[in-house]
């Protein structure tokens, strides 16, 4: 059941509703991929803007950053990348809230592998089309409008609410953890992740590394008189294969327990080589994989280091030029959401309110910036978002109309949890 207010209120959203699809249209236009971001970030400072939101540019500072644990170290400079930040009555009373999405998309490439070009948004059949379309510009537009829908509807929210649109989800976390390093943490915060109208229970550990290994460059007349950079960097992914099933194998506990196969190991990326008649002198692979909650970074760092350092030890090819591991990136523990804690038993109602159903649990195996909040502050969350087919893969979209239950999800929840007054 819905009050006189809160019906306003979800008119509200219906009315604003294609603005919201224009503007994850013209996000996604942006394909806002790493050390790309600006174009996106322009988008939506504009549209804020127009909002009457107010904005703040946060950057990520890796000299204030860089000690702290939740901080991945990578290979790129800050100097110019920032976050989006609206706060709403700062140091007002009340409880606060926390809505909080990224902007950042994976690389969508080759092109020529999708159906239209995936920074040109398309719709079929109710699903919007677009690299970030479902991951996850649909819910970053959503969570703004949603805010935008009570002013639209009359409203004035008077308790502490920040928007948070942060860069790097995809690959550090870093933007997540910037905005909390600067106060801008709540009570309890929303992410629009594209999990669907679910409440998201759980996620596990992220660690990515790179593992480079050296040969001996010769022409091709002679190959026995080099080494095969190449071959010798492929030696060492049957033993990371191994720590992978060890680790399903010993910790696939519950609730991890559902998954046949919850920990996955992915080798992302290979170079190597610069001639193909000359034998490769240098080759580098990188690397992701999953890890359960209670493992520390520290801990699989320490396992895929013995990894590669045994595979090291059954060659004589690394015997004088051993395979150099560098950890970059995530390294990222995971953690089980507090379903006790009152902004999860709100959702849960205003999802029946809705739907008139329970939402369902969901348990991931991948992460999300919900865990900057977990560990920078133990502040309660969950991920709630529209529905999505092909995140990361070709030809991804989101399903329209869970956007509109997102928003109105999103916008019946702060209605709820702030204090609103009328205009």
């Amino acid at each position: 059941m819905t009050t006189d207010i809160e019906d306003r209120i979800l008119k509200s959203c219906d009315e604003i509703f294609p603005q919201v699809i224009d503007f994850t249209k013209e996000m996604v236009k942006q394909y806002s991929v790493l050390n790309q971001e600006q174009g996106v970030l322009d988008v939506v400072e504009r549209h804020m803007k127009e909002l009457d939101l107010p904005v703040v540019r946060v950057p990520i500072e890796q000299d204030r950053l860089s000690g702290h644990p939740l901080f991945a170290p990578v290979d790129w400079g800050y100097d110019k990348k920032y976050n989006l930040v609206s706060p709403l009555n700062p140091g007002s009373q009340g409880k606060t809230l926390v809505l909080n999405g990224h902007l950042d998309v994976v690389a969508a490439s080759p092109f020529d592998m999708w159906t239209q070009a995936p920074n040109d948004p398309w719709i079929k059949d109710g699903w919007l089309y677009g690299r970030g379309a479902g991951d996850m510009q649909s819910g970053v537009a959503a969570m703004i409008y949603a805010v935008h829908a009570l002013k639209h509807a009359g409203y004035e929210i008077k308790s502490p609410l920040t928007v948070q649109t942060v860069v790097e989800e995809e690959c550090t976390g870093n933007g997540a953890l910037a905005c909390l390093d600067r106060g801008y943490g709540g009570d309890f915060v929303l992410i629009p992740e594209p999990f669907g109208p679910q409440i998201y229970t759980g996620q596990l550990g992220v660690l990515w590394f790179k593992v480079t290994c050296r040969g001996i460059p010769v022409h091709v007349l002679d190959t026995s008189a080099g080494m095969n950079a190449i071959e010798k960097l492929q030696l060492l992914i049957p033993f990371l294969k191994d720590l992978e099933g060890e680790l399903n194998d010993k910790y696939r506990v519950p609730p991890y327990d559902q998954y046949d196969h919850p920990f996955n190991l992915n080798i992302g990326k290979f170079k190597g080589g610069n001639w193909a008649s000359s034998v490769p002198a240098h080759a580098e692979m990188e690397a992701r994989i999953g890890f359960p909650v209670g493992m520390t970074a520290n801990e699989i760092m320490q396992l895929v280091s013995d990894r590669i350092e045994l595979a090291a030890k059954q060659f004589p090819v690394f015997a004088d030029n051993m395979p150099k591991l560098r950890f970059h990136g995530f390294r990222s523990e995971g953690h089980m959401v507090d379903l006790k804690n009152p902004g999860i038993k709100l959702l849960s109602d205003c999802h029946h309110s809705l739907t008139n159903q329970e939402p369902e649990h969901y348990l991931s195996t991948c992460t999300t910036d919900l865990r900057a909040f977990h560990f920078y502050s133990k502040t309660g969350g969950t991920c709630y978002g529209p529905v999505a087919r092909n995140i990361h893969g070709i030809d991804e979209s989101v399903d329209i109309e869970s956007i509109r239950q997102t928003l109105k999800t999103y916008a019946l929840f702060i209605s709820r949890w702030c204090e609103i007054k009328e205009k």
